[in-house]
């Protein structure tokens, strides 16, 4: 469409109104030309404006035809729930395989699992061998037709640390972190990656799913900047976390991360203990990092024995079932633990 501007529109008006003018004084004088100018002019310019608005009004988004079905997607892990709903508002339906409850290491298949592969049309997992048990779960569905969405495909992950006294139980990361969502950032190419998906998958509603992705990458830029105005006066120190989830935020906002054991479900030893108990003291810090998830009585009972606080850094591992629900969850626990990541260097 012809671009058409206002004052264009008011200079041809003003010149027809002269003409008028000049007309209805030949004719009978300038008080009748003010009293039927006034009748005549006005209101086609008013309708003419009122189309004009009109024919510029941006055109509506692209709507599903109606009766469509909404797209289904199912989901792995807590951070990849969020990030999708927040990009799928109401053109889709997502349906979580980790109840909201059970943490990002607990995905088991379950018989009503291999039931929500079947219906959905979309999987988004996390990737980075955090979810790879869906791999026999997709296959048991039969799906091959399933579209596949990795959150963290082309994102330059971490390498794990190796635990310093590895137990000889519990759940140990792979040869990568896959905690990418911790660094707001890296969420970004996230939400950037599962907008990409599903536009490829549902075409009616890409527009939506553009404008919700990029309502919420503003949120998770505008938190990054807050993070890092608040933590900028620690750039260069040590914080400990029970196990390493931490890596990514601390390399973000220039921290050093330790942890006590690689995975949560790992049981410290006694020289990961002394370990930490010397961390403490040659960083001074005031507080070590625990998890909502987490029940280590000798973590605790380490801070408590070196008179520091024992502080919650949450790795949105799990949440209430109305947390899960609420994309705005991932910005809340984010904020809180930048407070709770500044409580181990400074003074309540």
């Amino acid at each position: 469409m012809r671009t058409v501007f206002i004052a264009d529109v008011l200079v041809v008006a003003r010149s027809g109104w002269a003409r008028s003018r000049a007309a209805s004084a030949a004719a009978g004088g300038p008080g009748r030309w003010r009293r039927r100018g006034q009748r005549l002019s006005l209101l086609p310019l008013v309708s003419l404006l009122a189309a004009l608005a009109a024919a510029c009004a941006p055109a509506p988004p692209a709507a599903r035809p109606a009766g469509g079905e909404r797209l289904r997607v199912v989901t792995t892990v807590l951070p990849i729930t969020l990030f999708t709903r927040a990009v799928a508002g109401h053109c889709a339906e997502v349906q979580a395989l980790i109840p909201a409850g059970a943490g990002a290491h607990d995905l088991q298949a379950r018989p009503a699992d291999g039931a929500a592969l079947q219906r959905a049309r979309v999987l988004v997992k996390n990737g980075l061998g955090l979810d790879d048990g869906l791999d026999r779960l997709q296959a048991s569905a039969g799906r091959a037709d399933l579209v596949v969405i990795d959150a963290s495909r082309g994102i330059t992950p971490l390498t794990s640390e190796p635990e310093p006294h590895p137990a000889d139980h519990g759940h140990q990361h792979g040869p990568v972190n896959p905690h990418v969502w911790l660094d707001p950032l890296r969420a970004v190419q996230q939400v950037e990656a599962v907008r990409d998906g599903l536009v490829a998958a549902d075409p009616p509603c890409a527009q939506t799913y553009r404008r919700n992705a990029a309502a919420f990458i503003g949120r998770l830029r505008q938190l990054d900047r807050q993070l890092a105005a608040q933590l900028a006066p620690y750039r260069g120190r040590t914080l400990v976390a029970f196990h390493d989830v931490a890596p990514y935020f601390a390399q973000r906002y220039g921290l050093r991360a330790e942890f006590l054991v690689a995975g949560p479900s790992m049981a410290p030893a006694p020289a990961d203990l002394r370990r930490v108990a010397q961390l403490v003291q040659r960083h001074r810090l005031r507080a070590l990092l625990g998890e909502p998830q987490q029940r280590s009585g000798p973590y605790q009972a380490l801070a408590r024995d070196l008179g520091i606080e024992l502080r919650i850094f949450d790795p949105l591992e799990s949440a209430t079932a109305a947390q899960a629900l609420q994309p705005g969850t991932y910005l809340e626990v984010m904020a809180r633990n930048g407070e709770q990541v500044r409580g181990v260097f400074a003074a309540p």
